[in-house]
């Protein structure tokens, strides 16, 4: 995206900063790497450099925004009275206990000093943002917890947050003190909808999930697979929209010429009881292979990143099951334990791409025969 821009504005760039997990400065642009999808100490150096840029901007500037999906954990700022680390065990607990983008995001703006339209706040001139969506209906002020856009979310549902999803006792002290201060009012809530502040303002969404099954869509269309879209967004605990989607794609087979190419995108979670490793997309591909048969199914991550892995997602087909029998492994166990990843590297069906330099959410390919 930072590449892209340059190549349009030229010399009209003062200068910039590159915020990815892996990036390389050139021109006029810094680069610092960030840590995703728990906040590293790389993150909170991207985030208060970006406030610096943004408080730096003449009145007669732009700043212009370019943001993807994992950009809240990759800049990051934590508000007055809070750590990194706090910020780091907070977020690790509302990922294990299953949270969705939105709740994650919501609890994450209230400890920020950058997020929920904290950085446009910082910025004297205007403000321009183009985003690519890795939300589920591309709401602006969640994709990348927000940063330049007023926040409708309060502390209040923050700190409702921290009660569904563990309790205080599963939170730092101070990270529950904060948002207790902040609903009682001692601390300014994030910009509200309707602040004059961000009048000037614009956003635009410029890719999200549908360009990612638009683009398989087409790809299968040219292999001379017959196609559906379903449009519908994949999302929930991953093991049970895993099943439900398997019915779903039952029912469509049998109106389907073959073969058939099923496409579907979103964005699921999973709550982690057992002790093993994996990821949406890992977890997602062995339930689907515990509840159907006659298929090939890819899910997997479009940033080539599931979970606290190096896998992007895995592939299962109508051997799957009887593959990992066959090599003495339970895949109900594997599923109970949270274990997918060791589940598939030992069928060798694990999905590996690296970064790929995007993140429009989770892509679902499903071929029949």
């Amino acid at each position: 995206m930072a590449k892209g821009a340059a190549s349009v504005l030229g010399d009209r760039i003062r200068g910039g900063l590159v915020v990815a997990p892996a990036a390389d400065a050139f021109g006029s642009f810094e680069a610092i790497a960030g840590g995703h999808p728990i906040p590293t100490e790389g993150s909170e150096r991207c985030g208060r450099r970006a406030l610096e840029i943004a408080g730096s901007l003449g009145a007669d500037e732009e700043l212009l925004v370019l943001l993807s999906g994992g950009a809240s954990a990759l800049m990051a700022v934590p508000a007055e009275g809070l750590t990194l680390d706090d910020k780091q065990k907070t977020t690790a607990q509302l990922l294990r206990a299953g949270a969705d983008i939105q709740a994650l995001n919501t609890v994450r703006k209230h400890l920020s000093a950058i997020k929920g339209g904290r950085l446009a706040e910082r910025a004297a001139g205007r403000v321009r943002t183009l985003a690519i969506s890795d939300v589920v209906g591309d709401d602006v002020s969640v994709i990348a917890s927000g940063p330049t856009v007023a926040d409708a979310s309060t502390f209040a549902d923050a700190r409702a947050l921290i009660d569904r999803y563990g309790g205080a006792g599963a939170f730092p002290r101070a990270v529950v003190a904060h948002l207790d201060r902040g609903v009682r009012g001692d601390i300014a809530d994030t910009p509200k909808p309707g602040d004059p502040r961000f009048a000037a303002a614009a956003i635009r969404v410029i890719g999200s999930r549908r360009d990612a099954m638009r683009g398989a869509a087409e790809r299968a269309t040219a292999l001379g697979y017959h196609v559906v879209r379903i449009d519908d967004a994949i999302a929930g605990e991953a093991r049970v929209a895993a099943r439900a989607h398997a019915r779903a794609t039952a029912a469509l087979a049998s109106t389907t010429g073959r073969p058939a190419c099923i496409v579907s995108s979103g964005e699921t979670t999973v709550s982690v009881h057992g002790r093993g490793r994996g990821g949406r997309n890992q977890e997602f591909a062995l339930a689907f292979a515990t509840a159907s048969d006659s298929f090939v199914l890819a899910s997997a991550g479009t940033d080539g990143v599931d979970g606290p892995t190096d896998a992007a997602g895995a592939i299962a087909d109508s051997t799957t099951v009887a593959r990992a029998r066959a090599a003495g492994l339970d895949p109900d166990a594997y599923l109970s334990d949270n274990n997918a990843y060791a589940f598939f590297h030992a069928l060798g069906d694990l999905i590996h791409t690296g970064p790929t330099g995007t993140n429009v959410g989770d892509l679902q390919v499903l071929l029949l025969t």
